[in-house]
């Protein structure tokens, strides 16, 4: 069985006109359709010399009106994940009724954002006029955590799904991709509106452990009371209330959950932005995490491991496929970080495996990031360690 919307697969081999050529004319009839809406590329940078003119091959032979993606040394086609193996992978897609607009931005851009209309009018798009963004940027020239802050002002709660590159690491290069051409710095988004809408889930890997818990003293990246007692003592009492077992498990590999929108009558997955616990000061009671709380917000420490962040995954995919109910997935793009894969897991395909299995069989492909984007709450966040996942659905 295969979706009739959308076809991703993985070229393995070097660069040939020819048989790049053959291999997407082949891959393009597999998707029985007269017109397809988008194709998402992405490759490996042993392709960077040559990326304008692949880029130029698989517009044409791919016939896509729109081509957008990324450079990573690892990549998702369906149900498989390619780790360290180069190659590219396409992926095309028929999104019927969908109005696609595409946009690239650079650092000069995000300089010169000075308030909430700055992107509306740079895009043309208000946010009556899309359903969420797609985007794939590079994270070493652009500022992405001050971008995404300032992408939110102009367009959240609509959801930001996607990825930052990566390429070379000691050269810092990467790129992005826009129809033919292949970008070394900036970002490009793509308006996802008309009849299809973005749906998402961001796995960030973790399992909650412990009682839910009332931030009552912090100062920026600080917490110094929980419940109006020292930080450091909660975290000390949750940790020992663990058995053996999860004391084990959880050594290393804590984190802080904090809850966006403090609105909702219960927390469950998804409601939390995990961020890491930087350090902890038995003295002052103090515990240091990578982001700023505030007094009154909801906090719950969170464990991440193989076991956590499949539960994780299969939770929120089940939670989005019931949310679908039985409205046509033409497609979806996987965005893992570098650090899940095999490296996590011990096992090949986790991640695009499970994203199959809840919501396919459909086209997907996806890639490995530096960082990943995607909602928790009302807002779009950076992530680390996360799978980002962007599922094209018909509008209900």
């Amino acid at each position: 069985m295969k979706s009739h919307f959308s076809v991703a697969a993985h070229w393995a081999g070097d660069f040939d006109e020819r048989a790049l050529q053959r291999w997407t004319e082949e891959l393009r009839a597999q998707l029985d359709v007269p017109k397809a809406s988008l194709g998402l590329v992405f490759m490996s940078p042993k392709f960077f010399p040559q990326a304008g003119q692949i880029l130029e091959i698989l517009r044409v032979h791919a016939r896509v009106p729109l081509l957008v993606g990324c450079s990573s040394h690892s990549l998702i086609a369906n149900g498989h994940e390619i780790e360290e193996e180069g190659g590219l992978v396409l992926g095309i897609y028929n999104l019927p009724g969908a109005i696609l607009t595409p946009f690239y931005f650079g650092q000069q851009q995000l300089e010169e954002a000075s308030d909430v209309e700055y992107w509306r009018n740079l895009t043309g798009i208000s946010p009556e006029e899309t359903n969420g963004w797609l985007v794939f940027a590079d994270p070493f020239r652009l500022d992405c955590e001050s971008w995404l802050k300032s992408w939110n002002q102009a367009y959240a709660p609509l959801p930001v799904v996607g990825g930052l590159a990566s390429g070379d690491f000691s050269e810092q290069s990467t790129q992005v991709y826009l129809n033919g051409e292949a970008f070394s710095e900036g970002g490009v988004a793509v308006s996802i509106g008309g009849d299809v809408v973005l749906g998402s889930v961001i796995s960030q890997g973790c399992t909650p452990i412990g009682e839910t818990w009332t931030i009552t003293k912090a100062e920026r990246n600080f917490i110094h009371e929980i419940g109006n007692r020292p930080a450091y003592e909660v975290l000390a009492e949750t940790f020992s209330s663990l058995s053996p077992q999860e004391q084990q498990k959880s050594r290393g590999n804590l984190f802080v959950g904090l809850v966006m929108n403090e609105y909702l009558d219960e927390f469950h997955r998804g409601d939390f932005l995990i961020r890491n616990l930087i350090g902890a000061d038995p003295k002052s009671g103090a515990l240091a995490v990578g982001a700023y709380p505030r007094p009154g917000q909801t906090i719950q420490f969170q464990r991440r491991d193989a076991a956590a962040s499949t539960e994780d995954m299969t939770t929120l995919l089940q939670k989005l496929r019931s949310q679908i109910k039985d409205r046509p997935i033409y497609g979806a793009c996987l965005c893992s970080c570098n650090g899940r894969g095999k490296r996590l897991f011990g096992e090949q395909s986790h991640d695009a495996r499970h994203v199959q299995e809840s919501i396919g069989p459909t086209g997907l492909a996806g890639f490995f990031c530096n960082g990943e984007i995607g909602p928790v709450g009302n807002q779009n966040y950076l992530h680390g360690y996360t799978a980002s996942v962007g599922v094209f659905v018909k509008k209900a």
